[in-house]
């Protein structure tokens, strides 16, 4: 863990020793985008836009990041974003990253396309979020929400930006497909990369069994390698609000829409009685040309009312957080740095990779002259063409 941290300063360093510990096409599943990957990469410059205006001589020794989510009280205003397959890039994936996010006491929301149970992961973390790709009928989504809900899970988070299967090229590229069919190619890239092989997938075979991709409906899906299954992708096109709004009749608890980048949507979601909404591009993994998230939060905000507004796609330093607070998000989300962490350095990885993020924007923060993130908004960014 030592000689992690020393190579490891931010949350962009994980990057570089996950793609050696990865066999290819893993790595490629997690940090490929769609198409010509430009909203992926739009996303992470999109915050380089705006600059910091910093005001000096501000008593800022008792800095506090503390932020208050739906009733929780979390240490600080970034948390884990949802990350399919993370069990197979990490072993337990989805299991440690709850675990390190409830010691650290900050937000964390489990994948619905995840190869552990839902009420496992839940027992190690109470207060996880769950999210949702929903099934095609009333009765299927009926089954997996009733199933979130016997778990005692207190959030949902619904994501609606997935109507049709994303033309992924880069998956393609580099072999990847789920379920994982055996190869020759596959056994060459777990062969070359023996420390993910023995610590991750030959450790998960032996301890857990075969993964399954456990929670993308009420029962238990597809194998994670199979010479024959196929995954269901069909089924979402036909999803609408109505859809929406038969979940929020029947889900009692805190419920999310994560995916919305148009100010019609967030009124939408006001309209039907959600209760937050994370303004996001599926980290450029959907869209190709999807307007980066930022640019949209401040019409976004306006729209929301009461609703909470959160942000995920592209964060990777505090300054990114701070300038999407300051534009009236109340949280943010990161994905791939977590699951490098996660990937490299296990439940210890992820610790330092939260306390990288986390004591940025408190250093960020005083270096802004503002002690609290009540004190924080526009006044402090100016947006350069």
């Amino acid at each position: 863990m030592r000689k992690l941290a020393n190579r490891c300063l931010s949350l962009n360093d994980f990057e570089k020793y996950a793609k050696k510990h990865l066999p290819r096409p893993l790595f490629a599943y997690v940090s490929g985008g769609v198409e010509d990957n430009l909203s992926r990469d739009h996303n992470l410059t999109s915050y380089a836009r705006y600059s910091l205006i910093p005001d000096n001589m501000v008593d800022v020794s008792q800095r506090n990041t503390e932020v208050t989510l739906f009733g929780h009280r979390y240490a600080a205003p970034v948390g884990i974003a949802p990350m399919g397959i993370s069990a197979i890039t990490g072993f337990e994936g989805d299991l440690t990253l709850a675990k390190a996010a409830a010691t650290k006491n900050i937000p964390f929301i489990m994948s619905g396309s995840s190869l552990m149970r839902l009420e496992e992961v839940a027992e190690a973390n109470p207060a996880m979020w769950f999210q949702a790709y929903l099934p095609k009928s009333y009765g299927e989504i009926d089954l997996l929400i009733d199933r979130v809900a016997r778990a005692r899970i207190p959030m949902l988070v619904v994501t609606v930006d997935t109507p049709v299967k994303a033309n992924r090229e880069n998956n393609v590229r580099a072999g990847f497909a789920t379920p994982f069919r055996p190869s020759l190619r596959l056994a060459y890239e777990g062969l070359t990369h023996p420390r993910w092989l023995t610590g991750t997938l030959i450790k998960t075979l032996l301890k857990r069994g075969m993964p399954w991709f456990e929670n993308n409906q009420a029962v238990r899906g597809a194998p994670l390698f199979s010479k024959h299954a196929v995954r269901d992708f069909s089924g979402r096109s036909h999803l609408t609000w109505e859809h929406i709004q038969h979940i929020r009749r029947r889900w009692s608890g805190a419920m999310v829409i994560k995916g919305i980048l148009s100010q019609r949507d967030a009124q939408r979601c006001k309209e039907i009685g959600i209760d937050g909404i994370v303004v996001s591009n599926h980290g450029g993994r959907q869209l190709d040309t999807s307007i980066a998230p930022i640019h949209v939060l401040p019409e976004i905000v306006a729209a929301a009312g009461e609703m909470s507004v959160m942000l995920d796609s592209g964060i990777r330093r505090g300054t990114d957080a701070i300038k999407a607070l300051a534009l009236g998000a109340e949280a943010c989300f990161i994905g791939r740095p977590f699951n490098y962490a996660c990937a490299v350095g296990g439940e210890q990885g992820v610790h330092l990779a939260i306390d990288l993020i986390t004591s940025e924007v408190s250093r960020d923060l005083g270096m802004l002259g503002v002690a609290t993130l009540a004190h924080l908004d526009s006044r402090h960014l100016r947006f350069i063409q």
